[in-house]
């Protein structure tokens, strides 16, 4: 009976270590859930707008949500003094008073048109 307990054994030693190194490494980290945003660091986020840091999006038929610096704000709400204007797929505008500012989602990409593919369908040779 203890030769048919070795294989499992093994295995479950051997996933037990994995899991430990993952953890030591700091591994196993969800890529989509914000920053921990201490009490100090969002102090001086507020103070610096201008560091307002747009993290998600989220766009459904009934309503629209924008993740900024950590926190969910929907269309109307606000966000440090800011009111959320406008939500759209890749940024959101926050007015202040009569300043409108733009946050995208992805603030170093550029999107630039493709020129389409050319058509070759050519009928004639048929």
């Amino acid at each position: 009976m203890a030769e048919r307990l070795t294989g499992p054994v093994t295995v479950l030693a051997a996933l037990l270590v994995a899991c430990a190194c993952a953890r030591a490494q700091g591994g196993l980290v969800d890529p989509t859930r914000p920053p921990i945003v201490s009490s100090t660091e969002a102090a001086e986020s507020s103070a610096a707008n201008a560091g307002s840091r747009l993290q998600s999006i989220l766009i459904s038929g009934s309503r629209r949500l924008a993740v900024i610096d950590g926190v969910t704000v929907p269309l109307g709400g606000k966000v440090d003094g800011a009111t959320v204007v406008a939500i759209a797929e890749t940024e959101v505008k926050l007015r202040r008073g009569e300043e409108v500012e733009t946050l995208k989602l992805y603030p170093n990409v550029e999107r630039a048109a493709v020129p389409a593919a050319p058509n070759n369908n050519n009928k004639e040779g048929r």
